[in-house]
């Protein structure tokens, strides 16, 4: 069982499944249905604009599910499932995809730019979130934090790049797969700098 911020306890698995199961739902369904059109009250849908109908409602119960669980959602969660509604809603609205497709680059400039306003202040938001995860003394979050807002704005142009440039399809592949291949191989990367700035006791444990 994994150990929540609030003290409540969750098996990892089913954590695991809220937290990831609605972008791999998404992927499926686009898959089933990327090819096909829908007329809906005299509307054309493409399948694309229908299973980001069926994403929003869906990621909205998993978390919900997770805070019932839990006790406790991040900010970063919270974030999400708001741009997921407003852009999710848009593209719906107008039948236009490219609503969607420009919410990861919004979630991605909102982060790095409250990561940059808390280094500005001499401060690492990132330390708050992820301290009890990660232990580092105060000047290796600082750098981490650093690394990482700039880590977001990249992941923002990337997807800007992708979306504009390439079709749905490679833009769906790069959405569920390439963003959490790149979010995990930017923290191996760390490694280093984990090890470096480990508190003392930390190094000893």
């Amino acid at each position: 069982m994994t150990q929540t911020d609030t003290g409540k306890a969750i098996n990892p698995g089913l954590k695991a499944a809220l937290e990831y199961g609605p972008i791999l739902a998404f992927f499926v369904a686009y898959l089933l249905l990327k090819d096909r059109s829908f007329v809906i009250g005299g509307t054309e849908y493409q399948g694309f604009i229908l299973v980001t109908a069926g994403f929003v409602p869906l990621l909205l119960a998993s978390t919900a599910a997770l805070w019932k669980l839990t006790g406790h959602l991040s900010k970063m969660q919270v974030v999400t499932a708001v741009l997921v509604v407003v852009f999710g809603g848009l593209t719906v609205w107008l039948n236009d995809d490219r609503f969607f497709k420009m919410k990861p680059t919004l979630i991605y400039l909102l982060f790095g730019a409250a990561l940059a306003i808390g280094l500005a202040r001499g401060e690492s938001w990132l330390q708050s979130l992820m301290e009890s995860m990660m232990p580092l003394t105060q000047e290796g979050w600082m750098i981490f934090t650093r690394r990482m807002m700039w880590f977001f704005f990249a992941l923002a142009a990337l997807n800007e790049l992708i979306w504009r440039t390439m079709s749905t399809e490679h833009w769906v592949y790069f959405k569920t797969f390439g963003l959490t291949a790149a979010l995990f191989v930017f923290v191996a990367s760390q490694a280093a700098l984990f090890q470096k700035y480990a508190p003392e006791e930390a190094e000893k444990d």
